[in-house]
């Protein structure tokens, strides 16, 4: 089932848009990504990355058709009005590449969006659609290159291991242990031996 998925107006950076909410599933996930159709946001793991207007319009076109083909002339008449006289293969490529960047994929090996010659780009990805939000909480913004800055991961300090502390010392204590033997047995010896010379003499 093909997700109910919303345009987003562009203004040159990420802003909300006019319309009403979809009247489809509000949320849609492909990998650690999940996209509020409602609110227009983009989420990885919770933190929300910066998108800009045509950036998230691409996005929208290939969620509208996962596994299929979303080709450049769909892309143009979605980016730009009929009367925009602009390079459209050129911003096509660059707001394709701005996606690629934010989602962290790449031309060579695509994890998400696969460049068809000649044709347009597919969402090579499974994608689900849900009313559920399945992100989790998370306050940081990530930045538009998909790099979110990590917050430090508090770990329990492990407890030291007593047992290695009673190991010298029972070392200790069998050396020990060991030369009060030794010597209670020389000693024994020698009062022994002294005692058999003296019952020798009358």
């Amino acid at each position: 089932m093909t997700p109910n998925v919303i345009p987003m107006l562009d203004a040159g950076m990420e802003e909300r848009s006019n319309f009403a909410p979809p009247s489809g599933p509000r949320f849609v996930r492909f990998g650690p990504f999940q996209v509020d159709q409602q609110r227009q946001e983009v989420t990885k793991n919770g933190s929300r990355l910066r998108l800009q207007g045509k950036v998230y319009q691409v996005l929208v076109a290939l969620l509208e058709k996962p596994g299929e083909v979303v080709t450049r002339e769909e892309l143009r008449q979605r980016l730009w009005p009929a009367d925009t006289h602009v390079n459209y293969d050129a911003n096509v490529n660059t707001t394709v590449n701005k996606l690629r960047q934010v989602l962290g994929d790449s031309t060579d090996k695509p994890l998400y969006i696969e460049t068809i010659p000649r044709k347009g780009y597919c969402l090579v990805i499974p994608s689900e659609a849900s009313d559920v939000n399945s992100a989790p909480a998370a306050p940081d913004v990530a930045p538009e290159n998909g790099l979110a800055v990590a917050a430090p991961v508090l770990t329990k300090q492990p407890v030291p291991d007593r047992s290695g502390f009673w190991i010298p010392i029972g070392v200790v204590g069998l050396i020990l242990a060991g030369m009060l033997l030794g010597a209670g047995i020389t000693i024994t010896t020698l009062m022994i031996s002294h005692f058999a010379q003296a019952t020798r003499w009358p």
